[in-house]
């Protein structure tokens, strides 16, 4: 007896899923690609119908079968930055409900990498792109009418407009500035100034915002530039130290350079928050073990990536706008970094 072959089960189509949730096929597409135009219980029927039929899973599938890359490229210059996993969660989830999957793309802080990756997304191998650097390859201008839409994450790009999804710096900055200010500090040093990070350059804002509306005079006010990082932390803590330039508190433009102030500070036996207050911006996992537990900005990075992933997508169908930034409210994460300012200023 012949056996007879199983029946293959034809994939899910957008109509089974219309005629599952009883819409209309454009109603599931705008469940899909816009669920914020949509009422709540006609998206719940439409994810039902979607998780029934396998729809979403389906729809790599598909794009493989029309040759269609279904694959989005994300350029990072640093995955073992602590924000990257959090923001890549969000980036990732939301890729998945349109049936993509994330590739991942190192460049290691080498402008080189990133011409490399734009020349495999020039071969059509990814439908778009989500930019970490902040700095867009010199090369890209020039090859813009063959690359696929892109948008700029946690990092707005400096040096050309793209898309930008993110946090609100200058909000951020001035949240945390007020934050001092209410506990009676007047001399507060600004560590992490940048002429070419836009991120840092609004932090700087907010802080300037903050103070000029607590009226504290411009002239005077420590700002000391910095890239970011834990030595550059340490290396701004110094040259006030050896300038005899210190202030009360440290504002810090992330919280890396927060805690190369504070391990600073530490090993010149002074105290925080006795001798001087510091925060940070980002709030990174480390920042609540260290000692003390760092006062900062807490970033929603998981909603982040799943904002830039939609905006993405809204690229891809037409439906936003190539000029779009999309800023995401930060909140204060209040620890023990955090002091009133010493009666007399530390020694040395």
């Amino acid at each position: 007896m012949t056996e007879q072959p199983m029946p293959v089960a034809s994939p899910a189509t957008i109509e089974d899923v219309a005629r599952l949730a009883d819409v209309s096929i454009a109603t599931v597409s705008r469940a899909i690609h816009t669920p914020e135009k949509v009422a709540n219980s006609t998206r719940l029927k439409v994810d039902k119908a979607i998780a029934i039929t396998g729809y979403t899973a389906n729809a790599m599938a598909r794009n493989l079968r029309l040759g269609r890359s279904n694959m989005i490229l994300v350029i990072a210059p640093d995955i073992s930055d602590p924000n990257f996993s959090n923001i890549l969660v969000g980036l990732e989830n939301e890729a998945r409900t349109q049936g993509y999957g994330v590739l991942i793309g190192h460049t290691q802080n080498e402008p080189q990498r990133s011409t490399e990756y734009l020349k495999f997304l020039n071969s059509s191998q990814a439908m778009g792109l989500i930019l970490f650097t902040g700095l867009l390859p010199s090369e890209y201008q020039s090859m813009t009418p063959r690359l696929p839409p892109a948008v700029a994450v946690f990092e707005p790009v400096f040096n050309g407009g793209l898309p930008y999804v993110g946090v609100d710096d200058v909000e951020g900055a001035r949240k945390i500035a007020d934050l001092l200010l209410s506990e009676g500090h007047r001399r507060i040093a600004f560590i992490g100034d940048s002429r070419t990070k836009l991120s840092h350059m609004r932090r700087r804002q907010g802080y300037d915002a903050a103070l000029d509306a607590a009226g504290v005079p411009r002239e005077g006010r420590i700002i000391v530039e910095g890239d970011g990082t834990l030595e550059s932390g340490r290396h701004a803590l110094e040259r006030l130290f050896i300038a005899d330039a210190l202030p009360t508190a440290f504002l810090c433009v992330n919280d890396q350079t927060a805690i190369g102030v504070m391990m600073g500070l530490q090993a010149r036996n002074h105290v925080v928050p006795r001798d001087f207050s510091v925060t940070g911006f980002d709030d990174i996992p480390h920042a609540s073990f260290i000692s003390p537990s760092l006062t900062t900005v807490r970033q929603p990075r998981s909603a982040i990536g799943k904002q830039a992933m939609a905006l993405l997508f809204g690229l891809l169908s037409g439906n936003a706008s190539p000029d779009s930034e999309i800023l995401l409210r930060p909140d204060l994460a209040i620890r023990n970094s955090v002091g009133p300012p010493p009666r007399t200023l530390p020694g040395r």
